[in-house]
């Protein structure tokens, strides 16, 4: 499938994540993530390996787009705590 990440078009298929992502270690995930096989990896971590760009290059939005058209799941960031009153 044809994607656009950072202005850059790709040529991506779903096995083919999964296979540059199978022995990569996920890195701890604070923003959006995506279930790739049976691990969560933060959207940056997967665009920066698949695609070989800067993560500062693209956002996760592109990637989350991206990877949903393959047929991935994507998690948005966790919400943030409220923040407690003291009384």
């Amino acid at each position: 499938m044809r994607v656009t990440i950072a202005g850059v078009f790709f040529y991506l298929q779903a096995i083919e994540v999964e296979q540059k992502m199978s022995a990569v270690e996920p890195e701890p995930i604070h923003g959006d993530s995506v279930l790739v096989g049976s691990v969560a990896y933060p959207v940056k971590q997967v665009g920066r390996i698949v695609t070989g760009q800067d993560p500062r290059d693209f956002s996760a939005g592109e990637m989350v787009r991206a990877l949903r058209r393959l047929g991935f799941t994507c998690k948005p960031r966790p919400a943030s705590p409220e923040p407690t009153a003291l009384l």
